[in-house]
């Protein structure tokens, strides 16, 4: 599915792009996968049932984790992800001691449905079920098939130290990679896609081993600006109010 031979034969260039890109290191690669392969793919997406997110600070938004259990051509992108080809290319395009979790925890299929929304945020640092997993990397591959701009959805990136913005556009067959860290916001306003169609992509995340946690471990943090007062105040208490949360419940999302 991936196509290992143009991405390794530009490795050099997809790294100096990522290591120089600002507001932080990050990437959009075209073409990544087989055109057919995907479309194939694209074509047998299912509905997604599972919410991963409907509430004040995102809409509508589907996500299914074990998508290598639909076969064919998910299983075999699943399997190049998870690839040791696939780990060490990414390892010399963003020089971070990487690999991809295997269970896809929290990524997978991800279905932005009618008016889906979310809003920025930084994601969590330490994996919820291996607290030595260091979430370094989002990869964010996006199967948007006849994507136009004006149905919105793109990939917004703003440096929460410095308040320097970006977009990357979200077109079938695109990759974007991105820094996972405290400071690296992203989000996306409300979609427009046509009535039938969703924001889709396939996520994965890699991790850094880490002897020891060197810093907090941190679940989601929203970033809300103030000219929205409630959604701002919500925001403020919505950590501490999780952490009460997953002391007496376990996390739904390795169900998905």
């Amino acid at each position: 599915m991936i196509l290992f031979d143009k991405i390794e034969a530009n490795k050099e260039i997809y790294r100096e792009q990522f290591l120089n890109a600002q507001p932080f290191p990050h990437i959009g690669i075209d073409g990544i996968c087989d055109e057919e392969k995907l479309t194939t793919l694209y074509n047998n997406i299912p509905v997604i049932e599972t919410a991963s997110a409907d509430y004040v600070f995102a809409k509508n938004k589907f996500e299914k984790s074990k998508f290598h259990e639909l076969g064919g051509e998910f299983l075999e992108l699943y399997n190049d992800f998870i690839s040791d080809r696939f780990q060490e290319w990414l390892k010399f395009v963003t020089n971070e001691d990487v690999f991809v979790d295997k269970t896809f925890y929290g990524g997978g299929i991800h279905q932005g449905k009618e008016g889906s929304f979310l809003d920025m945020h930084a994601d969590f640092n330490y994996h919820p079920l291996h607290e030595n997993w260091y979430r370094n990397l989002n990869l964010l591959l996006y199967i948007n098939k006849d994507w136009n701009p004006n149905y919105a959805g793109n990939l917004k990136l703003e440096d929460g130290r410095t308040g320097v913005k970006t977009e990357v556009e979200v077109p079938f067959n695109r990759l974007a990679i991105m820094h996972c860290r405290e400071y690296t916001l992203h989000g996306y306003d409300a979609i427009n896609f046509p009535e039938g169609t969703s924001r889709t992509s396939i996520a994965a995340y890699a991790y850094t081993l880490h002897d020891s946690n060197l810093e907090a471990s941190r679940t989601t943090v929203w970033h809300i600006e103030k000219n929205s007062p409630i959604k701002y105040l919500l925001s403020k208490i919505w950590v501490p109010a999780v952490k009460l949360k997953s002391k007496f419940f376990k996390s739904n999302t390795a169900k998905h």
